[in-house]
């Protein structure tokens, strides 16, 4: 798996986000360059993790939706003598 990279945009977002959680949770102000070295941190140290997850559920989505077309695919055979 490569880094994962994010736009600009989404990095801001993300560190918003974060600096929001450490106020409200932990009553602390999380500077803008800090919370994007944390980002940077989970991004790095957790991402796959998160990564194999999404991979997983989109399995089990694949899995049940060839399941249906096994299934259609059934309905419609021909019967032989």
């Amino acid at each position: 798996m490569s880094a994962i990279k994010l736009t600009r945009d989404q990095k801001e977002v993300l560190v918003s986000k974060l600096q929001k959680y450490f106020s409200q949770e932990l009553d602390h102000e999380l500077a803008q360059f800090d919370g994007e070295f944390l980002l940077d941190f989970i991004a790095k140290e957790m991402g796959a993790h998160f990564y194999n997850q999404g991979l997983y559920d989109a399995q089990a989505i694949l899995d049940r939706r060839l399941d249906d077309i096994r299934e259609a695919i059934y309905e419609i055979e021909q019967p032989t003598s």
